[in-house]
């Protein structure tokens, strides 16, 4: 819980703070920031397929945990730092730290649910871990509006990092209820030292990333995307390798994992657009006013922005940035969140040089969290209902379930461009909250499902290498969730852009069903 309270804070506020041209920000555009924010997330994911090996083979989950928090600590307070430098360097140490925390926090859990008593509990055991994370998740946000609208971005960066450091110390606290289940297992004579496997993938991606980077033009639509994109392609490919140098009880279990990695690309790519284009929706294109009646209240909270109006502020387009530039790249002109006024009726503009009072947009950012902590439990109980009746889906159906239902969330935001017409007028914040709602649903019945399959089917010696793995698909899909958003600007029907995250969520849904015999199959034969 406090591990994602730290992480979110910093998630919630990063998009903004890169945007931001009026409170010390970093007076980026959205298509540069989305860029750096999908980067970012993409990196974050990539490094659990180290932290995840060197725990599995050398430092044990415990103490891979705490290097971990205390990396990622360091770098959200380094993020109050003024300079390029202090900002990359501080994203560095969160992405190390990531790396270590992630794979192994989950690793862990499942070795304690691999007690024979408890191991048919294990689907609900992951719903309920999933939903004390989102807890963190949940409440961070009001933190992080408090402290960036009364004191500064940086306070909020420094409250995230207190957040990792008390996680750290809730770890060691609680160490009797899990320090039996870290117990890591040896290794056969046909595995690969870590240093070879450090060899054969680290340095080819740093190589390949490298290439890249330099490529003449852009492949993927920018440098960091190209250098990602062939950087990842050493670890993909490893991941491959121990497919095929696998033995025959391994082999099977192996296919399924990877073959369910592949798929939830696209579940990321479209989910964790909720930092970036659905960002944006907030911000811009949702009525944020707040009742008069409640102002003083959540004034007093720090929940609140304000934005003033004036006439020549208000540009024609999206795509027009909200600061001009001279010569040499300094700003010379900002606008205090011109497009929130855009699709404003001549009725509900207010007059000129006076504010408008409206809810923080990092607010939004708790919709998805809140959904969790509410669903989750009734998930659970649906899934023992059901088990106690011998009808519970299989974890493949229930992962099949999941790329349904996300599917259909695209198109509750569909629904809102039309109901807006496009953005002249203000949408109402029910449709981002019933979209959150929907693909909430789809990610209870699949990430921490996925979670689940890979304690489940995982050889005990590889657990957390493919926790990794699992990580890896995520990180994929984060970064090309950063390609999406970035084209949010050249459509001129928002309702076509997430008609496109509908279509791919949907072709892989059928990719899934086509699936399902085989991978019903071998979680029976393997899984238990």
């Amino acid at each position: 819980m406090w591990e994602r309270f730290g992480f979110y804070m910093m998630l919630g506020i990063f998009f903004l703070y890169m945007t931001d041209t009026q409170s010390g920000g970093m007076s980026l555009d959205r298509k540069e920031a989305a860029d750096i924010y999908g980067t970012f997330i993409a990196l974050v994911y990539l490094t659990p397929f180290m932290g995840g090996l060197i725990a599995d083979r050398m430092l044990g989950y415990r103490m891979s945990i705490t290097l971990g928090g205390i990396l990622m600590g360091v770098g959200y307070c380094g993020l109050a730092l003024p300079g390029m430098t202090a900002f990359y360097s501080s994203l560095l140490l969160i992405i190390v730290g990531n790396g270590f925390f992630k794979p192994n926090i989950s690793t862990l859990l499942g070795n304690v649910y691999n007690k024979p008593e408890y191991k048919s509990q294990k689907d609900s055991g992951y719903n309920i871990f999933y939903m004390g994370i989102n807890i963190g998740a949940f409440i961070c946000n009001f933190f992080a509006a408090y402290l960036r609208n009364n004191y500064s971005w940086g306070a909020a960066f420094i409250a995230a990092g207190i957040g990792m450091f008390i996680g750290v110390i809730v770890l060691w606290a609680g160490n009797k209820h899990y320090g039996h289940a870290d117990v890591r297992k040896p290794v056969k004579p046909e595995d690969m030292p870590v240093a070879k496997i450090l060899g054969l993938t680290l340095v080819p991606a740093l190589i390949t990333g490298y290439i890249g980077w330099i490529i003449p033009e852009n492949i993927f639509g920018s440098d960091s995307t190209d250098a990602f994109i062939f950087g990842a392609l050493p670890v993909v490919v490893f991941y491959l390798s121990l497919l095929l140098r696998s033995d025959a009880e391994d082999r099977k279990p192996l296919a399924a994992l990877l073959s369910v990695f592949a798929v939830a690309i696209v579940f990321w790519a479209v989910f964790k657009q909720n930092g970036t284009a659905l960002t944006t929706w907030a911000e811009s294109y949702t009525d944020r006013q707040i009742p008069q009646s409640v102002v003083p209240l959540a004034t007093g909270l720090g929940m609140t922005q304000l934005v003033t109006y004036q006439k020549d502020s208000v540009p024609l387009a999206d795509e027009q940035f909200r600061f001009a530039r001279d010569a040499t790249d300094k700003v010379i002109k900002t606008w205090d969140y011109p497009l929130y006024f855009k699709n404003l009726s001549k009725e509900e503009l207010p007059a000129e040089g006076s504010s408008l009072v409206l809810f923080s947009t990092e607010l939004a950012q708790s919709i998805n969290p809140f959904w969790v902590i509410v669903l989750t439990p009734l998930i659970v109980a649906l899934w023992s209902f059901l088990r106690r009746r011998n009808k519970e889906p299989s974890t493949a159906w229930k992962i099949f379930y999941g790329f349904l239902i996300t599917a259909l969330s695209t198109l509750v935001m569909v629904t809102a461009s039309y109901a807006c017409h496009n953005g002249l007028e203000k949408s109402s914040i029910v449709w981002l909250i019933g979209s959150y709602g929907v693909i909430t649903v789809g990610e209870l019945c699949l990430s921490p499902m996925a979670l689940s399959l890979v304690s489940k089917l995982s050889p005990p010696r590889l657990t957390a290498l493919l926790m990794g793995g699992w990580f890896l698909s995520t990180s994929i899909g984060n970064k090309l969730s950063g390609v999406l958003a970035s084209l949010w600007d050249s459509y001129e029907h928002k309702a076509n852009f997430f008609l496109v995250n509908f279509f791919l969520v949907l072709i892989t849904t059928l990719i899934i069903l086509m699936m399902l015999r085989w991978l019903n199959r071998i979680i029976k034969e393997h899984g238990g």
